[in-house]
Parts: C-alpha cells; structure tokens; sequence
C-alpha cells in the first residue's frame, strides 16, 4: 500500500484512555495525610490506569489495595521491594505480567532501576504499561543509559507491535539527559525501532513541567535543581495514532487539605485509544 502523506497512520482515533503516574514517596513524612491528598488529586482527575512508584506492599498493608477501591480501579499488580515498588491499577482486568531488573544492583556504587510489564485488557484492546524506575543519583546518567537499553529489550520482548504501549514512572532524569534522548530518538534508540512521544512534551501547557521543584516543601531539603523527571511515554508509530498524547498535565502541584502529596508531582497524559 502506497504511503499516504496526508493520513500516515490511516484514520486517527477519537477515543482516549487516561493514564496517571506518581512517585508517592513511601511511607515517609505524614503518609495518611499525604495519602489524603493523593487521593483526593487522583479521584478528580479519573483516570483507567494508574502507575504508582515507591509504593509499598508488605505484611502491613497494600498502598494499591488503599486506593484502588475509592478510585474505581479494581485490578492491580505490584513488583519490586515490599518497602518500595511499583504498582499498577486499572480499570480494567490485567494479565501477562512480567518483572524485570534494570542494572547490576549488587555492583558496588550501582544505582539500581526496576520495571513492571503488564496488560491491561480494556474495551477497544490491550494497553501495555511498563511502570519504570530508574537510578536516582544525579552523576549517574551512565548507570540510567546502561538501565534504559534493558529497559528497551524488555518492552521489546514483553510487547507487541500494534497495540499501545505506555512506559510510565520515575526515570530521574531530565528530558535533556542522554538516557531519555535515547527513549525519544534524539539519539541511538534503545531497541530496534522502539521510540517514544513523550506526553509532556507533545501535549502539555508549554512550561517545563517541572515534576521534581522547588516549589514543593518536601523538596527544598534535597537541595537539587528544579526538574521534569517524570514521564509517560508512548511508542510510536501505531495504527490510527494509537498511544499518541492529546492532552498532558501534572497532578498534586497544589495542597490540598493544607499539604502537598509527595515529593514529586505526578503526571496525567490522555492518549488515543
């Protein structure tokens, strides 16, 4: 079939799936109050999949189990450290999922990443959501590189071609950084043919869209830069568009009930689907 320069990808889709992600720092500082504010911020953004980073899964409880009820998200998945993981909610049922290690963690001054592959099963097909974790340390955009090519070997082995596919989380770096210049095909991708729109950048308001900034209480401690270091990607090309942003914002910028909800903001992308 010959290329069509006016309609690339065939019929856009209309339809969209709404996806947030948040590092909710664990359990520290007031974490019920804070969770109160999470919770409050996701409840008014709606969103079908939710990708939590340093959430927590052990013998006390389930941050996923908390909040997947009032949120109307009745499916969840967990990986990584009972004290700090990732977990996906969804709307809908999810299935294959896979874990993955990024990164040699028992090197000596390794600074280690996860990810979390999973399905979900929504009413117009599969969306495939890797929820990501990089590396923390500000010289370490070596370790994230080295960290973003497992990562790009893993979703190319866990994913198909045709159907979205979302990679979502805490990534530490800012869209400048090497290790998401690789994701964004700025530079060497990270597996044949796997590149991604970043939703910020496609469909935000403009501004840098920091989600690590100084703005916020619980940052000013840490004494770093103001950053966007939190993404929701989406691979592209796709039939119909599918996966490609239309609307991006960040969530928990503002107090709420008098406190800020964690110590990053989060990020709400609406994505064809």
């Amino acid at each position: 079939m010959a290329y069509d320069i006016e309609r690339p990808y065939g019929p856009l889709i209309e339809t969209t799936v709404r996806v947030a992600t948040w590092n909710t720092w664990a359990r520290y500082g007031p974490w019920h109050d804070r969770e109160r504010a999470l919770l409050a911020a996701l409840l008014a953004a709606a969103p079908d999949i939710v990708v939590l980073m340093e959430a927590w899964d052990d013998e006390d409880g389930s941050q996923a189990e908390r909040l997947k009820g009032p949120l109307g998200l009745p499916h969840h998945v967990y990986g990584g450290a009972p004290e700090s993981g990732i977990a996906v909610l969804s709307r809908w049922p999810l299935s294959g999922r896979e874990e993955q290690r990024l990164g040699d963690r028992d090197r000596k001054g390794w600074d280690g990443g996860q990810a979390l592959f999973v399905r979900a099963e929504g009413p117009r097909g599969p969306v495939q959501v890797a929820g990501v974790g990089l590396g923390w340390k500000l010289g370490h955009s070596a370790q994230r590189q080295e960290q973003v090519r497992e990562l790009g070997a893993f979703v190319r082995k866990a994913a198909d071609v045709e159907s979205p596919v979302v990679v979502a989380g805490d990534f530490n770096a800012d869209p400048h950084s090497d290790e998401i210049r690789m994701l964004t095909g700025r530079a060497a991708v990270t597996a044949p043919g796997l590149v991604f729109y970043d939703a910020w950048e496609t469909a935000g308001d403009g501004t840098p869209g920091h989600t690590w900034a100084r703005t916020n209480p619980w940052t000013q401690p840490v004494l770093w830069p103001d950053r966007r270091i939190d993404y929701i990607l989406s691979a592209w090309p796709r039939p119909g568009g599918a996966g490609h942003p239309v609307h991006c914002e960040l969530l928990g910028t503002e107090p709420i009930g008098g406190i800020v909800a964690s110590d990053h903001y989060g990020v709400l992308a609406d994505l064809r689907y």
